[in-house]
């Protein structure tokens, strides 16, 4: 059996926590340490883990000390570029939350630099290993051209939920934040280039860090003529109607992911909720002869896709088997710099004013 990947794992959110069980679960890893900027956090975390593990809240004295092989970051989008860079510097292979970074620049950066230090470098596009969103897309490619692709997440969030939908944004709006998960699916449905895009975004309430908007919405158009839009939205004043948009339509038909336990009351600012999907429905668009629909819609249930946690591990398992298998993730890192680009666009546009040709 080869020995741990020792892996350093950086913050204790939603998404920290997850990552870090998941390390813990897999034989193939072994956590060095555990960053985060709250005492209270890192220590909650190491307990759930069953103790001993060391706790720092510098990721530079962490890095120093514990010389791991790998580092998982899960902080905040404006620590990303610096956390990334400085690992794949000290030699590691490093997991990174979407969004890669707060810029295109950035993001550029970072990939540049994994691919000199012959490093791994995994984006978290969860979406990318969720057996139902594969399912979508896939059918999503059944429909002909163009596409029209619909989806939203809007969350009305408040309490601890609020409170971390503030801190994110002081570096970054819900529509980059988010988008970059879903215009990546788009550009998997569509396997074509995102020729241009608009932006829209409001501010819903007067105290903001300056400059940044709780709402905003985009719209992309690729080169075989398929269009989608995108929205996000966070805060109290959130509505909980038809927050949860995810359909896809081509001349042959469409596909919709049916939600019924994600779109329920108070759910929309779950984040166990964001990722499920309970059923897809099919619908044929061809007529016979008497105008009337040959094929009634297909209801593909999905009950036994794999939860929250479930799909973390699945993640890491991706990442790990990268690392031993040495896996070209070539156009994984620059997927992920794509979808920064369309809703980097996105917000371009929403602040000039005008449509920005990609």
């Amino acid at each position: 059996m080869s020995t741990p990947i020792r892996i350093l794992c950086v913050g204790a959110g939603h998404m920290g926590r997850s990552h870090a069980l998941a390390y813990h679960q897999l034989e193939g890893f072994e956590i060095a340490g555990v960053v985060t900027r709250s005492a209270a956090s890192r220590e909650a975390l190491i307990s759930e883990l069953g103790g001993g593990y060391l706790g720092f809240s510098d990721f530079t004295e962490a890095l120093r000390v514990t010389k791991p092989d790998a580092v998982s970051i899960s902080s905040y989008p404006d620590t990303h570029a610096t956390y990334a860079l400085a690992a794949l510097e000290a030699g590691c292979h490093v997991f990174v939350e979407k969004p890669l970074a707060e810029t295109v620049v950035e993001a550029e950066a970072i990939v540049a630099k994994a691919e000199a230090m012959g490093r791994k470098l995994v984006i978290g596009y969860i979406l990318r290993v969720h057996p139902s969103w594969i399912r979508f897309i896939s059918l999503a490619k059944t429909l002909g051209k163009p596409l029209v692709m619909r989806m939203n997440l809007n969350q009305q969030s408040s309490g601890p939920e609020w409170q971390t939908h503030r801190a994110l944004l002081k570096s970054i709006s819900p529509i980059v934040d988010c988008g970059v998960h879903y215009v990546d699916v788009m550009c998997q449905m569509t396997g074509s280039t995102p020729i241009r895009v608009s932006g829209i975004g409001a501010r819903l309430c007067d105290d903001l860090p300056e400059g940044r908007v709780n709402y905003g919405q985009l719209q992309v158009t690729f080169a075989d003529g398929s269009v989608g839009w995108y929205e996000a939205g966070w805060g109290p004043m959130m509505s909980e109607v038809a927050f949860f948009v995810k359909d896809v339509v081509g001349p042959k038909g469409c596909v919709s992911i049916v939600a019924d336990k994600a779109s329920g009351e108070g759910q929309s600012a779950n984040v166990n909720a964001h990722s499920q999907a309970q059923s897809l429905r099919l619908h044929h668009s061809p007529l016979g002869p008497d105008g009337k629909f040959l094929s009634k819609d297909e209801i593909i249930s999905l009950e036994d896709e794999p939860d929250h946690d479930a799909l973390c591990l699945r993640e890491q398992e991706f990442f790990l088997k990268a690392i031993h298998e040495d896996t070209d993730l070539g156009a994984h890192m620059h997927d992920a710099i794509r979808s920064m680009r369309i809703v980097a666009a996105a917000d371009e546009s929403f602040r000039t004013g005008r449509t920005v040709d990609l």
